[in-house]
Formats: C-alpha cells, structure tokens, sequence
C-alpha cells in the first residue's frame, strides 16, 4: 500500500519525544507511553529481565492524528465540548470507530517520524520484533483492558513495522476497546495510544502468572499458566495451558496438564507458525517444580515491587526468564477468610440476599437501619445473640468491600432468653398480630409517608423522609420480636406430632397455608387467566418484547380490563422488590413492572393450573386417614396445623409489609438526586447512590451549598464511583471460600446444598432475571443466580431448581419445599456451568446436579 506522505510537523515540538527507549521510562510515563510502555520502563529501571525496546510515544500518535483531516474531524470532541455534531461526521461510535480504523491504516507517517521509528528498529537488531499497543487507559487498577487492542508478533522490516504501527493506533478504536472504555465510563476524548517495539524472544514456553490466586483471592498463592512455544496460545485462550499453583514456601500446591492444542513458533523471516501437536516430534515438558518456583518467585519480586498483586506475562528461552507484560489484578477476589461451620450453615443464605454489590446508600439508608435493624434486635431480644450487617458487608472508604458470612456470638443475655421468651409465648399468637394496636399504628404511619410528593417538601423535611421511612420498620420489627416465639413453638408442635407419626414429610404441605405472597401469586394467576381468555392479548403477550408489551397495554382498547387489574395488582403489590430485600437501589415492582409482565407472560404459556384438592389438602387427608388419628384427635391436629400456618404466614406477611416503605424511600433519595443534580453538584441524579444518608442530612440545601460544600460531595462520589468501578467484576466472596472445595464424580457436574427431596431429570433452562421468566416452560429445570418473592410462580412450572447462591433455609429451597420440587442450593457456578436445554438430573437429597446421559 502507498502512503500519502503527510503535510505534518517535520520534527515534534520542543521537549516532546516520538521515540523513547523503555530503560527511560517509568510508570509515572503514563500519559507519554500508555499503561504497558510505562509499566515495562520501570521493570526494566528496577533491573528485572525484559527484551529490549523502545516506545512510540502518545505524542506521535496525536501528531499524525492532528494533521489528518478525516481523523481529526472523526475523533471526539474534548471533555466539555457538549453535544458534538459536526458535519460530515457519523453519530454512531461503531461507524466512527470504523472510519478511524480504516482512516490510520492508509495514514500518511511524517518523514522525520518513520526516520525514527525505523532508525530504532534497526537499533534492536532488525530482525523480528512484536508491536504491540499501550493505550493510556490500560493496565490500570480496575481497567486492565486486556486483549482490547491490537498485538503483533514477528514483525520484519521496515515497511511492515510502520503499517504494524499504523494497525496499532487503528486499533484504539475497535469495537472491543470502545465498548470496553464505555463500560468503564472513560471518556473517549482523552483516549490515546503509544505503540511498544521489542525485540522477539523464541520462547521455548512462554504464559501468564498471577501473584494472587484469581479464584479464590489467596494472596500467598502464585498462579502459573504455561504453553510451549510464543505465550500467545495462552494469552488468546488457543490452548488448554498447563496450570500450576505455588505455595508461599515454593511448595507445588496443584498441578493440571495441559493440552497443548497448539504451538505457536516464530519464522526467523517473520510472522509465526502455527503448529498442531501431530506435528511435534519432541514435545518440552512442562516446568518442573523447581522452573516452576523460580518464576513464582520472579513474579513475586515484580509484586512487591508494584505493591500490588500482578498479572505478567513472561517468557523462557535458553534457560531464562524475561518478563513481557506486568499490570495490576483486576477482579480479584478479597483475600480468603476460614469460615467455622456456622458461618458454611449461614453464609450461603445471606449471600442470595446481596446479588450486587450494595452502594453506600443501600447501607445506610436502608440495608442498615432496616432489614438490618431488625435482625439485630430479633437476635438480641430473643435468643440473645449479637450480629451486625456491618460487619458482614464491612465498607471500606464507604464502599462494600467484601462479604464475611455472618456468626451469631452469643452475649451474656443468653442467660436471660427463657425469661424473655415465656411471657411471649404465653401473650402474643401468630394468628392475632395484625390485630395489635402497632400494626395499625405501622399502617397510620405508611398513610402518612405514601401521602408525601417528594417534589414539594421543604429541604429539611426532604433530607429527613429517608430516615423515616426506616424507622418506620421499627414497628414490624417490635411485632415480630413478640410474636416469633410462639411462632417458633407452633411449628415445633407440628413438626414433634408428624414425626411421632411417622409423616415428617407433610410437614412442608401442612405448614404452607395462605400468606400475603401466596396471594401475589394467586393475583399474578388471575391476570394470566385474562391473558389466556383474550385473543388480543394472548397475542401479545407471545409475541411482543416486553418493552413492546408495556405499551401496547397502556394504549390497546381491548387491554383495558387487563390495564385496570395490572393496576389493582401494583397497587396492592407494587412495593414488592425485584433484586433484594437488602437493597433499596433496585427497583419495585411498581416503578418496573416488566418484572410483574414477564411472570405473566410465563404463566400465560402454561395451561391453567388444574382445579381440585391443592397439596396442603392432599396432605391433611393423609394425615387424618392415619391409623392413631382417631375422630377426638381430629381438631387437635387441626389446630396445630393452624397455628403452624399462622407462624408461616407471620414470617412471610411481616416480610411483606416490611417493603411498604420502601417506594417512600427510593422517591425521597431520587428528590434529593435531582436536586443536587439541577444545582450542578451531581452529574447525574443516580449519583446520589454514592452518598451516605448522613451526608445529605448534614448538608445545606443543594442550591445554597459553598463551592467547598459541593467540591467536597463531588469528591466523595468522584471516590467512591472510581473504587465500584474498580471493583467491577470481583466477586464480595470468592465461591471457592464460601462453598469449598467440591470434589465429585465424573457424571456429577455440580454440588450444593440440599434443600428439597426427590429426584428428575429435565432440560436446563437459564434465567438471570425477570426479563427471562417467560423462558422457563413446564417440566425445565430453573438455573439462577437468586430468587426472591417474584420468582416465586416460576416454582409451578418448573420440574427442579438450582441455584448458585443460598442454602437449606433460603427463600428458594423453601418455596421449593411447598411445591415439592429438588432443589439444590449455593452451587456456586451453575449458571456457568449449566447450558440451555442441557439434560440433567436433579437430586435434592444428594445436593447434586448429575449429566443425564451419564447419572442413568
């Protein structure tokens, strides 16, 4: 290809290089080299073994961009340059993206910068080298971009290194690297490439290590990955590596063969050879132990020198290492804790409770004072034990760091317990609690919050409906403190006589009577039945996106009946929570009722639910037609199944209506957003979720802050959104640590926790979310991440459930139980694991998830 020589500067500006050898730089070189360049000049200023190189700098890049009218008119304008519509130049990135691409590939490179850049190859020998990009944003804490731009091996001569150069500048704008700075929230105007130039090492092995385990966040553990020949096969996923752990004292903890799908090896020409291993007469055998602990101990050097744990790539030729790439871990996990057994018990519980990562006010706006008051003071009041979510989700610079499972200690109050819990026992009954005078005053209270408009409420009682509307929690919490002890006792009787009659298992169905979600679910039934009788909306509902549906509802004359009982259903039910209990961030059904149309739409598929006797009945006729049950003891067993519904439906209901005020809560905190957002403090009004409840209510109303005041709150959100995202991607705890180290048979694809009897097989159906409810169809086996009360109609159609977080005492293995479907609890990575229409074999009393070809 002939490049136009460009009417660009003939030399650059003073004080500013185009070429720079890597021994000059260091990692302070960042804007000048890019991530990588930087990186390798202090690796190489620290003495560690790295091949010879020099930099393309930034400012070469930005020279031939500048003087290039098509890139310069199809970069993006700078920060501040508001909406940019300039003629000629395409809206969408992927096209602009497209235009940069194709535009740098035929760039004309200025005289006096192709003199350098080819002066500096030959330099480093002129022979092979690899050209690789550094863009500024790469190999960051938190934004490693790996892979994202463009890397080329085997480079010869001239000509071919300048178009190596022009494809690497190219290649910051691809769609994998645009994407990728979009999902990070880097501003594309900023963006801007160095090209690195080394020589090339024919490595005889070559890989990737990690000075941190990247499974299980041990910071003690090194990790090796290595292939023979370029580490290219390893880096790129083109072969199974060879995988091997080394401990703190250079002990070979674990060690995997690879499989050496294929070899890459350098042309002394240039370019590389791809190799298939029929092809190699003497394969090298892997690292020995003592190879092994020589890089482990190389990388642990690089480590401690960069204090923090890294990924390098490296390389090993004619008996020595040299180190071709180091940059900080990204998505690591927290450092492993060693959990006792109650932590194993709890620990998968809670963690379905907290699906995402909860922002500084889901602490402490509503995780904290809320749910999380009321456990506190359940386990405190009755039992007398001590436990704070504080310390289970401990924040780190107002940011949740990690999750500990939790420990209940017990405190001196235990010696008190009976004589707290008699009197209750005696007092307050399951049944009668929503008769107490607290219920009616919780319900004064929730009138008089629903009644408020956010947008008319003087600051001072704006900044203070968010603590109310936790408080207001404080009295189903007094409600269920005195009436969970009988709860307790009921269904201990229950539970006592059907195991003095040998039919322990009823105890599920005869438990499960109507609770305030059982008619959530029968309301979701209803409005599945209208779907079914109308042709218009069968149609719709089986067709449409559920974008599509939302407004063919709100607009379609025959969805009219449909649109009242939608409504009616929000009304009653549209507090309810889609992600978490914990967690006020997400959404209400209300304010998303795509969750509410999915569940409909997936009920709708299915035929109606056939009439008859339901479970609970089937199983009180069993126990009666017992042989000791005779005619007197009939009401007696009838009131012990009463009271044990009553205690479920305590637990349940309270839950319930412990959500009422969280619409209240989320509309407050949206207020407050908007009003730092329209006083120029916040960019966004859901940059809100970075501050504390604390904070707002110590501050002045939005439009009288100081400009300190408002630097300072733009400060911490700056803080607080740069460490999220940062920790984008890592696991609160690593599922190694939670679940350990399952080990099984080699037709069983998954372990968890039993959580539901029986045994089927069935096709894997996957759902992340209530976008995909309407997936799952009668007989599928349901895959998820979590569930909470929404998920619950699912139950019904589906044959089994499997979930990567939870335990026997969670949301999903007890609706599980009352459908009497298997269930297997924290799995861990069934969702990763599993595939769509994969059959399996669920066994809920074994805890396994077996290949159905193979379990037999």
């Amino acid at each position: 290809m002939t490049h136009p020589t460009p009417p660009g500067p003939s030399v650059p500006d003073a004080g500013v290089r185009w070429v720079v050898p890597l021994a000059e730089l260091t990692r302070g070189d960042l804007s000048v080299a890019g991530g990588k360049g930087a990186n390798l000049g202090e690796l190489v200023r620290a003495g560690f073994p790295v091949p010879e190189g020099v930099v393309i700098t930034t400012a070469a890049y930005r020279a031939v961009a500048e003087e290039d009218p098509v890139i310069r008119d199809a970069l993006p304008a700078g920060p501040g340059a508001g909406s940019d519509d300039r003629p000629g130049r395409p809206a969408d990135a992927s096209a602009i993206g497209s235009v940069l691409r194709e535009r740098f590939a035929a760039v004309g490179i200025p005289p006096v910068l192709a003199e350098e850049i080819t002066a500096a190859y030959h330099r480093l020998g002129s022979g092979p080298v690899a050209v690789r990009s550094s863009a500024t944003a790469e190999d960051l804490p938190g934004a490693a971009f790996a892979g994202q731009q463009d890397t080329l091996l085997g480079v010869v001569g001239e000509q071919a290194l300048l178009d190596a150069v022009r494809q690497c500048w190219g290649s910051l704008w691809n769609d994998r690297a645009s994407a990728y700075r979009r999902r990070r929230g880097i501003d594309p105007a900023g963006a801007a490439v160095a090209v690195v130039v080394q020589r090339m090492v024919p490595a005889d092995f070559a890989g990737v290590l990690f000075t941190a385990n990247p499974v299980t966040g041990a910071r003690d553990e090194v990790v090796v990955d290595a292939g023979a020949g370029l580490g290219e096969s390893v880096v790129s996923g083109l072969v199974t590596p060879d995988h091997i752990v080394v401990g703190p004292d250079g002990g070979i903890r674990s060690r995997q063969a690879g499989r050496r799908e294929v070899v890459l090896r350098q042309f002394p020409a240039g370019g590389v050879e791809r190799i298939t291993p029929d092809r190699l007469e003497d394969p090298e055998p892997p690292l020995s132990d003592a190879v092994a602990r020589e890089l482990a101990d190389l990388g642990r050097a690089v480590a401690a020198h960069f204090g923090c744990p890294q990924d390098v790539e490296w390389a090993r030729h004619d008996e020595r290492f040299v180190l071709l790439q180091a940059r900080p871990m990204t998505a690591l996990p927290p450092p492993p804790i060693r959990l006792n057994r109650r932590q194993r018990f709890l620990g998968p519980v809670f963690a379905e409770l907290v699906p995402l990562r909860p922002y500084p006010m889901d602490m402490s706006a509503w995780l904290l004072p809320g749910p999380g008051r009321m456990l506190r003071r359940m386990l405190a009041e009755l039992p007398g034990l001590h436990l704070d979510l504080a310390d289970v989700l401990p924040e780190v610079d107002g940011v949740v760091d990690r999750f500990v499972p939790p420990s209940p200690r017990p405190t001196p109050a235990v010696l008190g317990a009976p004589r707290r819990l008699l009197p209750r026992l005696r007092r307050f009954r399951p049944a009668d609690w929503t008769a107490d005078r607290r219920f009616t005053a919780f319900e004064q209270e929730v009138g008089r919050l629903t009644g408020f408009d956010p947008s008319t409420l003087d600051w001072t009682v704006l900044r203070r409906l968010p603590r109310r509307a936790a408080e207001a929690v404080d009295l189903i919490t007094d409600l269920r403190v005195d009436h969970l002890p009988r709860a307790g006792f009921d269904l201990l009787r229950l539970r006592l006589a059907l195991g003095a009659l040998g039919l322990g298992e009823l105890f599920g169905d005869l438990a499960a009577g109507p609770t305030r979600t059982s008619d959530a679910n029968a309301a979701l039934d209803a409005l599945a039945a209208t779907v079914r009788e109308t042709p218009a909306l069968r149609v719709a509902f089986s067709g449409s996106g559920l974008a599509d549906l939302a407004d063919r509802i709100a607009t379609d004359p025959a969805a009219a009946g449909f649109r009242e009982a939608l409504q009616a259903f929000l009304d009653e039910y549209g507090h309810r929570e889609t992600t978490s209990l914990l967690l006020m961030s997400g959404p209400t059904w209300r304010e998303d009722p795509a969750a509410v149309l999915s569940t409909v739409a997936a009920l709708a598929s299915a035929p109606s639910a056939p009439t008859g006797p339901g479970r609970a009945e089937l199983a009180r006729r069993r126990l009666l037609a017992h042989p000791l049950v005779g005619r007197r003891r009939i009401g007696a067993l009838d009131r012990l199944v009463e009271g044990a519904r009553a205690a479920v439906a305590l637990r349940e209901d309270t839950h319930f209506h412990s959500t009422r005020t969280l619409p209240v809560l989320q509309r407050a905190v949206r207020e407050i957003g908007s009003r730092f957002t329209a006083a120029g403090v916040l960019d966004d009004p859901a940059d809100v979720l970075h501050l504390r409840r604390g904070e707002i209510e110590r501050s002045p109303a939005p439009d009288t802050l100081s400009a300190a005041g408002s630097d300072r709150i733009r400060t911490l959100v700056a803080a607080r959104s740069a460490r999220r995202d940062e920790l984008a991607g890592v696991p609160l705890i690593a599922p190694a640590v939670l679940f350990g180290d399952r080990t099984h048979d080699d037709d069983v694809l998954l372990t968890g926790t039993p959580a539901g009897g029986g045994r089927v097989t069935g096709p894997v159906r996957i759902v992340h979310s209530h976008t995909g409810f309407a997936r799952l169809a009668t007989g599928d086996v349901l895959v998820c991440p979590a569930t909470n009360p929404s998920w619950t109609p699912l139950f019904g159609r589906a044959a089994a459930v499997v979930v990567d977080h939870g335990g026997a005492a969670s949301h999903a293995a007890i609706v599980a139980r009352e459908y009497g479907i298997p269930a297997v609890m924290g799995t861990g990575t069934g969702t990763t694991v599993l595939t769509d229409g994969q059959q399996v074999t669920v066994d809920g009393d074994a805890g396994t998830v077996a290949d159905a070809g193979r379990a037999g």
